[in-house]
């Protein structure tokens, strides 16, 4: 294994991903016959077939995708150590990357960073934050990824060190010509008789309400799926449906779009965020500081309420 070099699996992963020798060789100015041989002898050094040729191209066998895996790891490792070095070249003495949760940015997290990021101790400092969803988030984290991520504490955090960090109330949002409009408060088992604007199958939040009606044994019915909170909040005003989005992401849009926000009675509505990261002793000593200044907002109890990201959700 320390035989494999970066330029071949950056090469092979082209392979992979364009399913065609041809136009991987097209992508790196490279003959397609020099990306054979060196696939072959990348198969030559892991011991295994890598790719088949099939009648629609190039396709990675099982042991190809397990190293398209890593290999895509390795040139993201890569490609911060160049973007590390040229940063310290510029002055910046500490560089952070966080993973964090589209809640999380949309609430507090940029907040809280600038309030690290001003302090004159951290003046060296650079902070560079990325969106994810949260299967990818921890996954990140553990495979060294990024250092720290930001996420609901709900998900699979198995294997990592985490800090309690803010929380956050689910709401729903109505229309004011809406029968739940009336309220001030509401259930989820209530809402579940109104049609919802919902976010993709792959967010935490449409993972948590498709449980919640499944213990309640009634049907989520989604009219329409979107992925932002912007976008739900808009579809709302369109009087599309009702939607479940953060309260202290909805208040602030809520006069601007002229709707209702109804905070969840439901217990599992009150989220409470985690910061997560491999090993505390492997941190770097900015990201070490960055931990402690971000847990040490736990106690502030809600974040600033931000105007939703256009951006996706999780």
């Amino acid at each position: 294994m320390h035989d494999l070099d970066l330029t071949t699996l950056r090469l092979f992963v082209a392979v992979c991903e364009t399913r065609n020798i041809a136009r991987a060789a097209e992508r790196h100015n490279i003959v397609a016959s020099a990306i054979s041989k060196r696939i072959a002898q990348l198969e030559g050094v892991v011991g295994n077939r890598l790719v088949e040729r099939k009648r629609r191209g190039v396709v990675p066998t099982g042991a190809g995708e397990i190293l398209l895996e890593h290999a895509r790891a390795m040139l993201a490792g890569q490609d911060r150590v160049a973007r590390d070095m040229a940063a310290y070249g510029q002055g910046i003495k500490g560089q952070v990357r966080v993973l964090a949760s589209v809640s999380s940015i949309a609430e507090f997290l940029p907040d809280d960073i600038a309030d690290f990021l001003q302090l004159p101790a951290h003046r060296d400092i650079r902070v560079d934050i990325e969106e994810a969803l949260s299967r990818d988030l921890v996954r990140g984290v553990r495979e060294g990824l990024a250092p720290v991520g930001v996420c609901w504490d709900a998900a699979d955090l198995g294997g990592l060190q985490t800090r309690p960090y803010r929380s956050d109330q689910l709401a729903i949002v109505a229309h004011p010509s809406h029968p739940l409009a009336k309220r001030k408060r509401c259930s989820f088992e209530q809402a579940l008789d109104y049609d919802h604007v919902g976010l993709p199958a792959s967010t935490a939040v449409h993972t948590m309400l498709g449980r919640a009606a499944a213990i309640i044994g009634r049907p989520l019915s989604y009219r329409a799926v979107v992925t932002t909170f912007d976008a739900s909040m808009r579809c709302v005003r369109a009087q599309l449906g009702i939607a479940v989005v953060p309260q202290e992401v909805a208040e602030p849009m809520a006069t601007t779009y002229g709707l209702r926000v109804l905070p969840l009675t439901d217990r599992w509505a009150r989220r409470s965020f985690a910061v997560c990261f491999h090993d505390e002793r492997q941190l770097s000593p900015a990201a070490r500081l960055l931990v402690a200044h971000l847990a040490g907002r736990a106690k502030a109890g809600r974040g600033v309420a931000r105007a939703p990201q256009r951006s996706r959700t999780r």
